[in-house]
């Protein structure tokens, strides 16, 4: 960076940097969650199934996740405030193609661009933003800011969207995209010197075939894990192609990054313990933190609550996020033992998983899901920034954005696994409490059926109950047993989880090497591009 002269125009307030780097980089991340603020009014309004709506997620994902690395060079090549306007204005144009687009392989297209597009954007702004700071006590502090942003975006993304959704067709949140990207663009435009934060290096010599063959697996392995249970995994020509295609350019990106002098990604650091050890970690949390979708789900199949009203109660879990992230930070800072902040947080999580077995009925009220809704927000921001600054403080400086690209693609996999487990133990575990019910029903003894028979022609007025209303009382029959097998699917599906995370507080104590770890981000800078 050119030392003469300043990012920002010396009459430009520190206060107005800051909320012009906060509204420039939002967009972007709400941008992220759009796919997931509400699935059924998506997958209605393209006429598409809930699956390709998760799909069309996953693409946005595995297209940051994959150019990370690439974006670099970039970044190295083009001017910060050039950098960034472009990356704006192609947001907008590609938030205006979503919204005049009808046609669902268009809006994968489109959505796999908005993935290169905001990476690079985060990147810059992120850059520019950690420029502000100059010391290692408030990098921490911004590193927890930005994360607890990124965990509580899906949230405040559905409470936001929810009334434009209920007012407007779906692809209105588009339009609204296009419009809130303007004002962050015009005041950066204003405020920013168009200067260089490193050398200019010419954008020849790209990995683009490292690129193409890393993304590609990307977008195959979310394939797979969206839609394995609707093709019966195996069974399926196209999961079995999908599979052999990844071994195959697994293959091929390893053979290629032993061969070249500079790789896309450096293999050694998958040689060192700890960063295999915070990679699993960080796994775990995030499928457990995918769990929390179905809590969200109940509210608005079992509990009947509209969206709106939903993000509501959201607002509880965010503020639990906010809560515990300002504690994580704090002890951080103190340089507390990174084993206990661990356990901490998957001890929350786990207590929150246990109230929520026995939660799940059909009697619940709406209050009783405040205390465990802050709950999982205390567990989640308890985690989220103290592992990913243990991943990437566990990779060797030399790596360069290795320990940082591998994060994503941790999170990118923890975050389809929960997809195809939720998908998997959704259809098996809720179609076998259903059968079980119906067994139930159908074993009721003669005299509680004809007292069941009688019941039902007084409520109709006596006699003979007329064929539409048996077929009526038979419909309302069906749905609640439905509706029990959905409830019986979701505490199982908790149990299992929890579990998962008495597995992961064991694993951290019995690992020695975690206590002696003192998180740094001095080394390596953790990109928080992540869902």
């Amino acid at each position: 960076m050119n030392k003469a002269i300043p990012v920002f125009k010396h009459w430009a307030p520190e206060w107005l940097i800051r909320f012009t780097l906060l509204i420039v980089v939002l967009p972007g991340v709400v941008l992220f969650a759009l796919s997931v603020s509400n699935v059924n009014a998506a997958a209605g309004f393209y006429g598409i199934s809930p699956n390709d709506v998760q799909y069309s997620l996953i693409i946005l994902y595995a297209a940051m996740a994959s150019f990370i690395v690439l974006e670099g060079r970039f970044f190295k090549n083009i001017a910060s405030k050039e950098y960034l306007l472009i990356g704006v204005v192609m947001h907008i144009i590609t938030c205006y193609l979503c919204y005049v687009t009808r046609y669902f392989f268009v809006l994968l297209v489109l959505r796999y661009i908005q993935g290169m597009l905001t990476c690079g954007t985060i990147s810059i702004t992120l850059t520019l933003m950690f420029s502000r700071l100059h010391n290692e006590r408030s990098k921490e502090i911004a590193y927890s800011i930005v994360y607890c942003i990124l965990l509580a975006v899906v949230p405040l993304t559905t409470l936001l969207t929810a009334a434009i959704i209920d007012t407007f067709n779906y692809n209105v949140i588009y339009k609204c995209a296009v419009y809130s990207y303007i004002p962050g663009a015009v005041l950066m435009f204003l405020i920013m010197n168009n200067v260089r934060f490193n050398r200019k290096v010419p954008l020849y010599r790209l990995d683009w075939p490292s690129f193409v063959t890393y993304s590609a697996a990307l977008c195959l392995i979310g394939y797979i894990l969206v839609y394995g249970q609707q093709y019966e995994w195996l069974d399926d020509r196209r999961i079995l192609a999908s599979i052999i295609a990844i071994v195959l350019l697994a293959g091929i990106f390893v053979i290629r990054q032993l061969s070249l002098k500079n790789p896309y990604l450096h293999l050694g650091a998958f040689r060192q313990p700890k960063f295999l050890l915070g990679a699993l970690l960080l796994f775990v949390f995030y499928i457990i933190r995918g769990s929390f979708g179905i809590t969200t789900s109940y509210l608005g199949t079992v509990l009947g609550l509209d969206p709106i009203h939903i993000g509501y109660l959201l607002l509880y879990n965010i503020a639990g996020i906010i809560l515990s992230v300002i504690i994580s930070s704090r002890l951080v800072l103190l340089k507390k033992p990174t084993r206990l902040i661990f356990i901490y947080g998957f001890v929350i999580l786990l207590i929150f998983h246990v109230r929520m077995c026995f939660i799940f009925s059909t009697q619940a009220d709406s209050s009783d899901l405040i205390i465990p809704l802050i709950l999982q927000g205390l567990g989640a921001g308890m985690l989220m920034v103290p592992i990913i600054l243990f991943v990437v403080s566990s990779c060797a400086p030399g790596f360069g954005t290795t320990g940082s690209a591998f994060g994503i693609f941790v999170r990118f996999f923890g975050f389809c696994t929960s997809i195809g487990m939720i998908n998997f133990f959704q259809l098996y575990g809720q179609r076998d409490h259903y059968n079980r019910f119906q067994e139930q029903l159908s074993s009721l003894n003669p005299v509680a059926v004809q007292r069941l028979t009688q019941y039902k022609q007084v409520l109709i007025g006596g006699g003979t109950a007329p064929d539409q209303v048996v077929k009526i009382a038979n419909g309302l029959l069906n749905k609640s047993v439905g509706v029990q097998a959905q409830l019986r699917f979701a505490v199982d599906y908790y149990q299992f989880i929890s579990w998962l995370i008495l597995a992961a507080i064991v694993l951290i104590a019995l690992f020695p090497s975690v206590n002696q770890t003192n998180i740094s981000i001095k080394s390596n800078q953790p990109a928080p591009v992540a869902f």
